[in-house]
């Protein structure tokens, strides 16, 4: 964001991401099986709330899951692939399993009563650049990333502290709806002083209950995808 220095962050990551992907694309794709509850796990397969869980599972794990359940090897073809035994590969993909199990917040259904009061709620306080609010709605261990920069943001308090530099100096904030990889998301405006909004990224929520842990910022090159303007005219 122009003018924004970030605040020290938790720590620097490796940016390893997954893209943001409109979910009116997904909706139209070939394959994609009737019925919203084998949408409903579909979109769930490509969160991003998911794929950050994957980045937390020790390197073997990771392996047996994606070659097993990914690319869909057999047993014996991964402790082939391994040199492994098919004991210590099933056991992989079981540890796999629970640690995602455990990791992975209760996501809310898209477009459900729930999500859109937790959404709406999220809405008016950027918008008002009302940090209490903003706050209000995290949980303790809130997890906050920008990539492609590898600043990340981890807890409450840290990830307080970036709003308040992006609220600071009296800056202003538009968000325009949109949906990507199954989660609530928005074009986020910076409002300029004749009233116009120069877009400046793209915010996608995980939500868990009625709070946000997790909050990923997006460069504004990613607008387009989800037929956002650069920038918003005059209110």
């Amino acid at each position: 964001m122009p003018n924004v220095e970030p605040p020290e962050p938790t720590r620097l990551g490796e940016v390893v991401w997954l893209e943001p992907y409109p979910d009116t694309l997904f909706e139209g794709a070939i394959g994609v099986p009737p019925g919203p509850e084998a949408r409903y796990e579909q979109t769930e397969s490509i969160s991003l709330a998911f794929v950050t869980a994957l980045q937390l599972l020790p390197p073997r794990q990771l392996a047996v899951l994606i070659m097993r359940e990914v690319l869909g090897f057999h047993a014996n073809e991964v402790a082939d692939m391994l040199d492994s035994t098919l004991d210590s590969v099933n056991s992989a993909l079981k540890r796999a399993r629970t640690s995602l199990h455990r990791r992975r917040p209760p996501a809310l259904a898209p477009g459900s009563p729930a999500e859109d009061a937790i959404v709406a709620k999220f809405v008016r306080a950027y918008e008002s650049a009302d940090l209490d609010a903003v706050v209000a709605l995290l949980t303790d261990d809130v997890f906050m990333s920008m990539p492609p920069m590898p600043f990340e943001y981890e807890g409450r308090d840290d990830v307080a502290g970036f709003c308040a530099t992006v609220f600071g100096s009296g800056r202003r904030f538009d968000l325009v709806p949109t949906r990507a990889n199954g989660q609530p998301a928005f074009g986020a405006y910076l409002r300029a002083p004749d009233g116009t909004g120069h877009g400046i990224g793209l915010i996608v929520l995980t939500l868990t209950g009625d709070q946000i842990c997790a909050m990923t910022r997006f460069e504004n090159t990613a607008l387009p995808w989800f037929g956002l303007p650069r920038s918003l005219p005059s209110r």
